[in-house]
């Protein structure tokens, strides 16, 4: 049976089914990231106070707000599953295509393990007596599976994840709501003693909140209308993003102080916990949603680094039988199980905070190579259909593009052994893409 029908208007050139519209777009959006809300971005209070990581989370914020902009721009102009790579190759050729590839590779193969390390914490809050490293193992490998299924199926069950994760967060907010003080946050006199050097070690769990959220461009190939869909599922994604975002940080710094929260795998619950008592049904009740959290975030960036490594595949900057479709599901079943064994090494030897620093360099690295690539793109094709437009260029590019550069040097500056690991594994995969160019010459 032939992989593809390129006959078929529901499937695409590449063999990919197109079957996603605005709405799963959204539910893809807001579910690559939404973990970001229940767990990692309290680890920034363990490096810098309250307004340091208010000023990160307002700039990261600002940021994603300029990127995204630019990106849905790239992303509906250059609708492939290869995403970032796919526009750094079409701006700067095969190496520009291969770095780029290498830093989103980064990011999206390493988030999953550290939110299914999370996502054990929090199983094991539910039912003490399961160890937490158990949880984490059954959850990542129960999920790769489910993405085994096909796009559709995949993108249904996200977007009841992600529905149900959002409700679990409001009902976090509404029940810590009458306890919420102002006077728990630390008054704003505090800004004249800012700590710089704090401010930058807080900036990748700051990146955290909206981490992966371009995951939605690796789904572009199979979505329907890619000129409509895509700016509208991903303006939506963003906006539901930073009012979550800042909801659950004021929040819960209004009823928790950050000593108590700083290194939990499982900060929200703890404070529920706190409010209401260790038997209390609402902290079991949202525990067992916030689960559905984590579930959306690891199952979506699952789907989303199986694209990736299949259009890596496909473009010769990884082993060519990992772009081989499944002649049933259309699902790159190679691609899957290859991101998840990468995954279950680093789940053995990372902890959460260095998986989240390492996958917030991959990410920032992305960003800084996607926007030049943006600005290259308007000079070298300016005839190029696109058919959404950022506004305001070139200034809300440059913005865009200074940002990313200042929150790529400082997840350097937050953990420079991490910085070291992921670079040497630049080295690595760029020596093995040498070999097998040479051996195609």
């Amino acid at each position: 049976m032939s992989d593809s029908n390129p006959s078929s208007p529901e499937t695409s050139s590449s063999g990919l089914h197109k079957t996603l519209g605005p709405l799963h777009l959204w539910g893809i959006a807001v579910g690559l990231v939404i973990s970001g809300d229940y767990f990692g971005w309290n680890f920034g209070l363990s490096v810098a106070g309250f307004w340091e990581f208010a000023v990160a989370v307002f700039l990261i914020a600002i940021f994603y707000i300029c990127f995204a902009l630019c990106f849905t721009e790239l992303a509906a102009s250059i609708p492939h599953s290869g995403g970032p790579s796919a526009y750094a190759n079409q701006a700067f050729g095969g190496w520009g295509g291969f770095i780029c590839g290498f830093l989103v590779l980064v990011e999206f193969v390493l988030a999953p393990p550290a939110i299914a390390s999370a996502l054990g914490g929090y199983f094991h809050f539910l039912f003490p007596y399961i160890p937490d490293v158990y949880a984490s193992y059954g959850f990542f490998g129960l999920l790769v599976a489910f993405n085994l299924f096909g796009v559709k199926q995949t993108a249904r069950f996200e977007l009841f994840v992600t529905i149900t994760a959002i409700c679990g967060l409001l009902l976090y907010l509404g029940s810590i709501l009458p306890h919420f003080s102002f006077a728990s946050i630390p008054d704003v006199s505090r800004l004249s003693k800012f700590s710089f050097p704090s401010f930058f070690q807080s900036i990748p769990f700051a990146i955290w909140f909206f981490l992966a959220v371009e995951g939605v461009a690796m789904a572009a190939e199979e979505v329907k209308d890619p000129k409509k869909d895509i700016p509208r599922g991903y303006a939506a994604g963003i906006g539901t993003l930073i009012f979550l975002a800042s909801s659950v940080f004021i929040g819960t710094v209004g009823v928790a102080s950050p000593e108590e929260i700083s290194q939990l795998d499982y900060p929200l619950s703890f404070v529920l916990t706190k409010l209401y008592g260790s038997d209390s049904y609402i902290a079991k009740i949202f525990t067992f949603i916030g689960l559905f959290g984590l579930i959306a975030s690891l199952f979506g960036i699952i789907l989303g680094y199986s694209r990736l490594i299949y259009a890596l595949s496909k473009e010769n900057f990884l082993p060519k039988f990992l772009s081989k479709l499944n002649s049933k599901t259309h699902v790159p079943n190679r691609s899957v199980i290859f991101g998840a064994l990468i995954g279950l090494v680093a789940l053995s030897i990372g902890n959460t905070s260095e998986l989240i620093t390492a996958s917030a360099l991959g990410a920032c690295g992305m960003y800084v190579v996607s926007m030049l690539s943006f600005f290259v793109l308007r000079k070298k094709e300016p005839n190029r259909i696109r058919p959404y437009t950022a506004p305001f260029y070139p200034s809300l590019a440059i913005v865009a593009l200074v940002l990313s550069a200042v929150a790529l040097i400082s997840v350097i500056y937050s953990n420079l052994l991490v910085a070291f690991i992921v670079f040497c594994g630049l080295i690595l995969f760029s020596a093995g893409y040498m070999l097998q160019s040479k051996r195609k010459k």
